[in-house]
C-alpha cells in the first residue's frame, strides 16, 4: 500500500505493517477470487483498498484543512493523525467479509478484521486510546453498508470514498465481458474522479464521463452513498462529459 503518510509516524508505521501483513494479503486475495471470478463483480483486491484509502484520506484532509473537525476529535480529544488512522484503517479493511460471502459482508468484516486491528494497532497506543479507535475503525467498517447510517466524520467519509471507485479501468468488467445493461454502460463511461477544495463546500468531487449514461453511476450509487453520511454539507458533486461529442458506447441493443 502506497500512502502519503506525510508527518504522521503512527500511520507510516501502521502502514508498514499493513505492508508486512501476510494474513491481510491472503484475505484480499481470497476476496478477490470470490468477487471477480465467481461472481463476476468489480476487483475487491488490494488494489481496491489502495485507491479508496487514498481518496479517504485525500477526502479527510481537505475537510480538516478547511475547519472540519474528525469525530475523534471531538468526541474523544485524540488529534488528526488518529482521525487519518481511522480513515485509511477502516478503507483497507470494510471488505473483508467478502472474503466468506457477498451478503451481509459487512458484518463478517467486523469480526474478520478485530484481530487485525488489535495487531496492526498493538505496542502504538495504550489499552484505552487503542480500544476506542478500534471501536471508531469497525463502526466506519459497519457503516458503508447499503442503509448504514454513519455517526462519525470518518465513517461518512469511509461510506462516499468506496463509492467514488468508480473509473471505467476498474468497474468494466460486466461491459467488457459482453453484459449491456445500464450498470455495465454507466459504469464504462466514468473516465475519472477528481478529489478538489470546493468553493461553495469544502470538498469538490467532479466526475469526467466518455457518455451521459455515467449519469447512472452518480445518482443510483454515489448519491445512495453521501445521502445520510453525514458529508452533505460539505461535499459538492459536478459531472461532466470529456469531449465535444459522447464516446458512442453501444452500437446495436435487441431485447
Amino acid at each position: 500500500m502506497r500512502l502519503p503518510v506525510r508527518h504522521n509516524p503512527v500511520l507510516s508505521a501502521v502502514i508498514d505493517r499493513v505492508n508486512a501483513d501476510e494474513e491481510l494479503y491472503a484475505l484480499w486475495t481470497a476476496m478477490n477470487v470470490n468477487a471477480l471470478d465467481r461472481l463476476g463483480m468489480t476487483d475487491h483486491g488490494p488494489v481496491h483498498f489502495q485507491i479508496v484509502s487514498n481518496i479517504g484520506l485525500r477526502m479527510l484532509r481537505i475537510l480538516v484543512e478547511r475547519g472540519v473537525a474528525p469525530s475523534v476529535v471531538k468526541d474523544h480529544g485524540m488529534g488528526n493523525a488518529e482521525a487519518e488512522l481511522i480513515v485509511v484503517l477502516a478503507c483497507l479493511l470494510h471488505d473483508l467479509g467478502m472474503s466468506i460471502q457477498r451478503a451481509d459482508h459487512e458484518l463478517f468484516s467486523l469480526f474478520v478484521a478485530q484481530p487485525i486491528i488489535d495487531r496492526l494497532l498493538e505496542g502504538l497506543y495504550p489499552t484505552g486510546p487503542r480500544t476506542i479507535l478500534r471501536s471508531e475503525i469497525l463502526h466506519a467498517i459497519i457503516a458503508h453498508r447499503s442503509g448504514g447510517k454513519p455517526m462519525t466524520l470518518e465513517a461518512g467519509i469511509v461510506r462516499v470514498a468506496d463509492a467514488l471507485d468508480m473509473t471505467k479501468g476498474r468497474s468494466r468488467i460486466g461491459f467488457e465481458a459482453g453484459v449491456v445493461n445500464i450498470h455495465s454502460i454507466s459504469a464504462a463511461s466514468i473516465e475519472q474522479v477528481d478529489i478538489l477544495e470546493g468553493k461553495e463546500k469544502p470538498l469538490h468531487i467532479h466526475v469526467r464521463m466518455s457518455n451521459s449514461a455515467g449519469i447512472f453511476q452518480i445518482d443510483e450509487l454515489l448519491k445512495e452513498k453521501l445521502r445520510g453520511s453525514g458529508l452533505e454539507l460539505f461535499v459538492e458533486v459536478e459531472a461532466s462529459i470529456e469531449g465535444e461529442t459522447e464516446k458512442s458506447l453501444v452500437k446495436e441493443y435487441k431485447l
